[in-house]
């Protein structure tokens, strides 16, 4: 991915006041993390809101501040549901010297043949792994082609992704991404992952959101 600078400013307006700063168009943030002060920043919406479409977990953005880049990951973001709109977005500054921790999302792709000639279902496991690498080693996702899934009971795990030597992992490499189960068994698989799955959340500072 091409470098993707953000253009950001210091912010003195805190609060219920940010609504304010909205309305101007303006996307408020804080930037934070490797021996750097926590500092609240805004952005211009328009042009950080098609960054952070395309930002991963993983991507390493450059905030530009003052005349100085720093690489930071985006950590969490806070979004108007309704208006599809960023509320508010946390940087984490990062050296690009030193290791970080960090999830990485898994992505699928192809056509499962025991789904086609055995009228089979894909269950999914996990969605992401956590890794150990240079944020700038750091993949954007692990692509997972599931055309390798031909018989009922075929499965992939996180030991069968595709890892570079310079990333290390740390989940459970004996952990699920997908299985192949057969047709008759769809109504219940489907209802017991959908009780299990988490509800992901993308946070913003409680202050922030006030207004």
């Amino acid at each position: 991915m091409s470098k993707q600078v953000i253009e950001a400013t210091r912010r003195t307006v805190t609060g219920k006041q940010v609504g304010a700063l909205r309305r101007q168009g303006l996307l408020p943030g804080v930037l934070y993390g490797h021996n750097f002060e926590p500092t609240p920043i805004s952005m211009d919406a328009h042009s950080t809101s098609k960054i952070l479409n395309t930002a991963t977990s993983s991507s390493i953005v450059t905030i530009l501040l003052d005349g100085k880049e720093h690489a930071a990951l985006v950590r969490e973001k806070q979004r108007d549901y309704l208006k599809g709109t960023y509320l508010h977005v946390d940087f984490q500054v990062v050296s690009l010297t030193e290791k970080i921790r960090t999830s990485v999302g898994i992505e699928l792709v192809g056509t499962a043949p025991a789904v086609k000639d055995f009228n089979g279902i894909i269950v999914y496991g996990v969605s992401e792994v956590e890794v150990e690498a240079l944020p700038q080693d750091l993949p954007e996702k692990f692509v997972v082609d599931v055309s390798v899934l031909e018989t009922i009971g075929a499965a992939i795990h996180v030991k069968d992704l595709q890892i570079s030597n310079k990333v290390t992992l740390l989940s459970d490499p004996n952990e699920m991404i997908a299985i192949v189960t057969a047709g008759g068994e769809e109504e219940i698989v489907e209802e017991e992952t959908t009780s299990a799955e988490p509800e992901v959340i993308e946070r913003g500072k409680k202050e922030e959101i006030e207004e």
